[in-house]
């Protein structure tokens, strides 16, 4: 495109100018490579979008991991502290003493404390046929009464043990412990053989977060396992609220507290840390999804340049007519880089769009938030434009360098 300027020179000869392309027009000529290959074009851009959508997804899936994670800790809490028995010097097995439960209690921030006791002498069946090795690794725990209140839990069916039923042949079962055992709902009629005896179960537990160990046992009251069952009466298991803003304080001084004699064969933990180790391990495997989904983005990449480059070996002659009518190597280096740039936003735009869609649906399959950071979705885009305008650049510079004559001339 050139265009006549009259100016007041000496010799009165008009000069030739190259008309310039506004941004519409790079763009229109631009979109119309693209809609002569439709069918190149997409299978290019899905290249392109299979690589941003693995991306968007993985941040997305991860983001809204941790999103739920962290609604999970603001119910359920950070403050809760563990305390079980070591093992001493020897390497033997030790044990917290009868009153490590009262002593944790006079510590002054701790709200709550309450305490589960392993019943090794008892196993827990469906019924009396069962075989004695079958017991599905259901553990048998002497329960507290005010047990629920201090982890957290919730009752499914049915109720928790109290002050009567703790006394007497009566069970509540972790949600994992009563799909092992074939039980729906408590109720009278609902009936295990635990210890050489029938046991009611008066209530299945929800799953217990931040005691998981709680979702495969069979809870029963502490005065019927020492009375019935041979329980020993030692605690194996000390669970504590503490005031928030005293956690770490707490924690330091409950293996001391426990066990003043021997606080190094006590083991004090947090829940919440395992479940933020968790999220570190998701973490790790994230970092493993990232890298593939840029294996598969540089390979979208890889298609955008190989269009490219076969899109000005066909075009030799539309390039060749342009140059003669006109046109830069400039404006046909633009013209040849805007196709690129295009071509990678359609796969960019395209991605990020099924990146977030599945994102939706898969925590929604997880009963997550869907979370998806715009930091994601923006990066996404951007870097469709960076590897289109890299793939892009060899073919423009390789279309602007063809001659107008040598391009005509090819067939």
């Amino acid at each position: 495109m050139v265009t006549l300027v009259d100016e007041m020179r000496p010799s009165r000869q008009p000069r030739l100018v190259a008309a310039r392309l506004s941004p519409r027009d790079v763009i229109r000529v631009g979109g119309a490579g693209l809609r002569a290959r439709p069918l190149r074009v997409f299978l290019s851009a899905l290249g392109i979008a299979i690589g941003i959508a693995a991306m968007v997804s993985v941040v997305g899936i991860s983001t809204s991991s941790r999103e739920d994670l962290n609604r999970q800790l603001a119910r359920l809490g950070t403050n809760l502290l563990s305390v079980g028995p070591g093992s001493n010097l020897f390497g033997e097995a030790s044990h917290l003493p009868d009153d490590a439960v009262g002593m944790i209690g006079r510590i002054g921030p701790v709200t709550s404390v309450t305490a589960t006791g392993r019943v090794t002498s008892a196993r827990v069946y469906r019924n009396d046929h069962i075989p004695s090795g079958q017991s599905g690794g259901i553990a048998v725990l002497a329960a507290r009464t005010d047990l629920p209140a201090t982890v957290g839990s919730a009752i499914a069916s049915g109720a928790f043990l109290n002050d009567a039923t703790a006394n007497y042949p009566a069970v509540v079962l972790g949600t994992r412990a009563a799909e092992r055992l074939g039980v729906g709902e408590a109720g009278p009629e609902q009936q295990v053989w635990l210890g050489g005896q029938w046991f009611t179960v008066v209530g299945v537990l929800q799953p217990v977060p931040l005691a998981p160990e709680l979702d495969a046992a069979a809870l029963v009251g502490w005065p019927v396992a020492q009375s019935v069952l041979g329980f020993d009466g030692y605690a194996t298991t000390v669970y504590t609220r503490a005031k928030d803003p005293y956690v770490e304080q707490v924690q330091a001084v409950l293996a001391a507290t426990a066990n003043p004699e021997n606080p190094n064969e006590v083991q004090v933990s947090r829940p919440s840390d395992a479940l933020a180790a968790k999220q570190a391990t998701d973490r790790t495997l994230n970092g493993l999804l990232l890298g593939l989904g840029g294996v598969a983005l540089l390979v979208g990449g890889v298609g955008v340049a190989n269009t490219m480059v076969i899109s000005v070996l066909e075009r030799r002659a539309e390039i060749g007519l342009r140059r003669s009518l006109g046109a830069t190597r400039g404006q046909i280096r633009v013209q040849f880089l805007a196709e690129s740039l295009l071509l990678s936003a359609l796969g960019g735009i395209g991605g990020v769009l099924l990146g977030i869609g599945v994102t939706g649906v898969y925590a929604s399959t997880q009963h997550w938030p869907t979370v998806v950071p715009a930091w994601a979705m923006a990066g996404g885009v951007l870097a469709t434009l960076a590897i289109g305008g890299l793939a892009g650049l060899y073919p423009a510079i390789r279309a602007a360098r063809l001659a107008p004559t040598e391009a005509l001339a090819t067939p």
